[in-house]
């Protein structure tokens, strides 16, 4: 078959492969612990043989709700979510964690009530319930991180990488990522330079055949064909290294690659540094947020179970304002614009119409201001108390927008806001929010200089992300619309 790029594997496949056999794994293994059970607590009294036992309903029930019950606990460990950038340390850890707060969880919930004479009983129901659980899964999850590290060896597998870059240290770089021993060696499809760099000596050397791109354009070609894995920055010393990082980042982020630099370097932008990466270096992961995966999933799931009660609850307010916005004149009740999200994705962000129709009459998008005459009556009371953004609810069941995150802001002003100010490229490695930090500090802009300010906010946010930080932006957002200091 030849050699083949990492993106021959799916990744919805090898996930579904992990699931079936965790689900599978943890059937076993809780069924194991019934059988304990049965001999340990002596239940032979109320059941004559183990195979009545077995068979009762409620146990039937209990032996297929589990291991489902339990694949939620997994999703949430964040052991889906790269199925393909798992070390083993990883693996075990996570194995491990989740096991133990699953053993303490089922034995609140589901046996508790069983007749103990003994504290040490409990213990023992406990451990013995974790290292089933734990023996069983960990070997499934062997069985498949094996076999799909022999399929990679099998068929050559080769991460493909450009490097932005034609410096010593960027030829440095490719000779290491060359002589990789690991599963996953890869290979130096092509280099970009990375500003004005002198044609190389060392590059013409070692990688003579491995072609060097024109201009950003061509990378960008080589990304929509599908033919980039990965890309590592390495900025030249000099005048404006970090603008440049930036630059290329804006027009990359698009194409959902992985977008790496040396830490070192980039140290003056961001502190966080992945210490999983290739090469067995600390690289900086640019194409997303420094926060765990644990509690990116615990973030994602209390976006949907928020904004799906929300809507649920909501549903009388939402009609009588819809009602009060279509009696307030003509125009649509809600009002639909095209924002961009993460990776400058863009989507159709939902408003409940706060302006008369023929606001943007000119043609020229418009920021609002204090005093803004397009702004309905109704309008000025919803954005007061931000009633105007409850459909953004449905922005975030969908997976556009996130409770909390920066704001979402239009491609034209984008383009504007990255001139002033390169570094706005990095707020969109994350979902945008209904709230921010920038919006329950500063509030909403009337120009791109404060914009540009509000953004500072979201910066901080960035290198700060944790789900009890969204908790205190929620309680202050909260604070503000309950005050009517909402503008």
């Amino acid at each position: 078959m030849g050699k083949v790029h990492l993106g021959y594997f799916s990744i919805r496949k090898q996930r579904w492969v992990c699931v079936l056999t965790d689900w599978f794994t943890t059937f076993l293994a809780f069924l194991c612990f019934n059988i304990f059970r049965f001999y340990y607590m002596g239940l032979g009294d109320e059941f004559s043989e183990l195979a009545t036992y077995l068979l009762n309903f409620k146990l039937i029930f209990e032996q297929f709700a589990v291991p489902t019950v339990l694949l939620g606990v997994y999703w949430l460990s964040g052991y889906y979510n790269r199925p393909f950038e798992r070390s083993r340390l990883q693996e075990l850890l996570i194995t491990i964690y989740s096991q133990l707060f699953n053993s303490v969880a089922i034995y609140l919930v589901a046996l508790s009530n069983d007749p103990m004479y003994l504290r040490s009983e409990n213990w023992m129901l406990i451990i013995i319930l974790f290292l089933l659980l734990f023996a069983f899964t960990y070997l499934g999850r062997l069985l498949v991180t094996d076999n799909m590290i022999k399929r990679v060896e099998r068929m050559g597998v080769r991460p493909r990488t450009v490097i932005i870059g034609v410096s010593d240290e960027a030829v440095q770089i490719a000779s290491k990522l060359k002589a990789n021993k690991s599963k996953l060696k890869g290979t130096v499809s092509a280099f970009l330079p990375f500003g004005r760099e002198k044609e190389n000596e060392r590059l013409k050397e070692d990688f003579s055949g491995v072609p060097i791109l024109d201009n950003i354009e061509e990378l960008k070609n080589m990304c929509r064909r599908k033919e980039v894995d990965q890309v590592i920055i390495v900025p030249t010393p000099g005048r404006s290294p970090a603008k440049k990082t930036l630059y290329f980042l804006y027009n990359l982020y698009p194409y959902d690659i992985s977008i790496k630099i040396n830490p070192d370097i980039f140290s003056i932008i961001t502190p966080s540094i992945r210490l999983e990466d290739i090469l067995g270096e600390p690289f900086i992961d640019l194409a997303s947020p420094q926060i765990s995966e644990f509690s990116k999933n615990v973030k994602r799931a209390i976006d949907v179970v928020v904004s799906a009660t929300g809507l649920l609850v909501l549903s009388p307010l939402l009609v009588v304002v819809g009602v009060a916005v279509k009696m307030s004149g003509p125009g649509k009740i809600l009002y639909s614009q095209e924002r961009v999200g993460i990776h400058r994705k863009p989507f159709k962000i939902y408003k409940f119409r706060s302006m008369t129709p023929d606001a943007e009459k000119e043609g020229v998008p418009m920021l609002s201001r204090d005093d803004d005459t397009r702004i309905t009556g109704i309008g000025k009371w919803m954005r007061k108390y931000r009633i105007d953004e409850l459909p953004q609810f449905w922005n975030v069941l969908k997976g556009e927008m996130s409770l909390v995150g920066p704001r979402p802001e239009r491609e034209y002003f984008i383009d504007r806001i990255v001139r002033k100010a390169p570094w706005y490229t990095l707020v969109l490695q994350v979902r945008p929010g209904i709230t921010s930090w920038g919006m329950v500090k500063y509030g909403y802009a009337s120009d791109v200089d404060q914009m540009i300010e509000r953004n500072r906010y979201d910066l901080i946010y960035l290198n700060n992300m944790s789900v009890a930080v969204d908790f205190k932006i929620l309680i202050h957002t909260i604070k503000t619309v309950g005050s009517g200091e909402g503008k």
